[in-house]
């Protein structure tokens, strides 16, 4: 598995305001056997995730999500038991049940709880991966590298992202269109690049869910897009040869042509780099026929937008959830560089002829990606002088 499979899903046509582009992803039946639900934790979002004995890390948890395969109704095994959300259940006073953010720390990204059901943080199992990568730092102690980073690694490591909210113009959209029959997903857009994409299984999952993109994390890039995009276009969408339509059924069939052609062009020009792209896939828990993932993109450079995120699929390897997060520029670089680096064993000179470049070049990248700790402090590029002496 090095692709996402988004059989079953088909697009309908966007819904724009402003920057924000919207594209719903309907399924034509649920995804028999797997529910997800929301847990809201009263408090600010702020958490701590322990990842082992002797790691942690802090950051923004709006909810947690709750994968169910103990089945319900419509589903095997199991058909018939409540399969209600937990954290979202309705009814009797207890209308929306909250839990309260622990006093310790979260176990974990992803942990069972009672039942078939699992807990994990959105975003969180993507992010992880992308911080832990190559975290460990040098694994041979060459002559370049401090001491610092053969003890300590890339610790500690932090990256920045946007509340959904401050995304301008998504929280309005998301409020304005309605939401489709069947809709399991949808992909954000701003200015037309491609923001996140976001999967469940059931439509009633996703009426729930629906509302909570605003409470994810967006990156520096989709924010800046939002913000000083223009309006994006919008492609009117006409039935043509309406001579031939002589009655509602030749209406509804050309209708249904149009919306095909809009689904391929979608797959086509705009989903492109997340469908295209082959990914690392890092499993991080199996729930009998299901899986649940986090995946990493090739870092490859001068390829368009490229995406971390988790997902979980069937026994066919098709996807029933998916939530994705863009990586800026600067992040791909960083991910190429330790990927590069890795891959000539910590190596200077065998890592710059693998990005054909000269040694001193890359301790520039290096230190221009904000790894300069890595390097001892004797480690320079060469400079040389322009006019009047002075260093280029």
């Amino acid at each position: 598995m090095n692709r996402l499979d988004l059989t079953g899903l088909t697009a309908r046509p966007a819904q724009l305001w402003g920057g924000v582009r919207l594209v719903p992803l309907v399924r034509e039946a649920p995804v028999e056997g797997l529910r997800l639900h929301r847990e809201v934790y009263e408090g600010l979002g702020a958490g701590i995730v322990e990842l082992g004995p002797r790691a942690r890390h802090v950051s923004y948890i709006p909810h947690g999500l709750v994968a169910d395969w103990s089945g319900g109704e419509g589903t095997a095994p199991g058909a018939g038991r409540q399969s209600a959300a937990y954290g979202t259940q309705f009814g009797g006073s207890d209308a929306l049940r909250s839990v309260a953010l622990p006093p310790v720390p979260h176990r974990r990204t992803a942990g069972r709880r009672p039942g078939e059901r699992l807990r994990f943080l959105p975003l969180h199992l993507a992010l992880e991966g992308y911080l832990a990568l190559h975290f460990g730092g040098p694994s041979t102690a060459w002559e370049e590298w401090s001491r610092t980073a053969l003890r300590d690694g890339l610790s500690p490591r932090a990256q920045d992202a946007y509340l959904g909210r401050s995304v301008r113009g998504l929280g309005d959209a998301l409020r304005i269109f309605e939401i489709h029959p069947g809709q399991c997903g949808v992909m954000v857009y701003a200015s037309d690049a491609l923001a996140a994409a976001f999967v469940v299984p059931h439509p009633d999952d996703y009426r729930l869910l629906h509302a909570s993109l605003v409470e994810d994390l967006y990156g520096e890039l989709v924010h800046q897009y939002a913000l000083y995009g223009a309006p994006v276009a919008e492609t009117p969408v006409r039935i043509g040869g309406e001579e031939h339509i002589r009655d509602l059924g030749g209406l509804r069939a050309a209708a249904r042509a149009q919306e095909r052609a809009w689904e391929e062009a979608h797959d086509t020009l705009f989903a492109r780099e997340l469908l295209d792209s082959s990914y690392a896939f890092d499993r991080a828990y199996r729930m009998e026929s299901f899986t649940l993932w986090r995946f990493l993109p090739p870092f490859v450079r001068d390829t368009g937008g490229q995406h971390i995120g988790e997902a979980i699929t069937d026994h066919k390897g098709r996807v029933a959830y998916l939530k994705t997060f863009r990586l800026s520029d600067a992040q791909v670089r960083r991910g190429h560089l330790l990927r590069t680096l890795a891959g000539a064993d910590w190596r200077l000179d065998r890592a710059a002829a693998a990005l054909g470049s000269s040694r001193e070049e890359l301790v520039r990248r290096l230190r221009a990606a904000g790894f300069s700790a890595l390097l001892k402090g004797g480690v320079r590029p060469v400079e040389t002088l322009g006019p009047h002496g002075k260093p280029r």
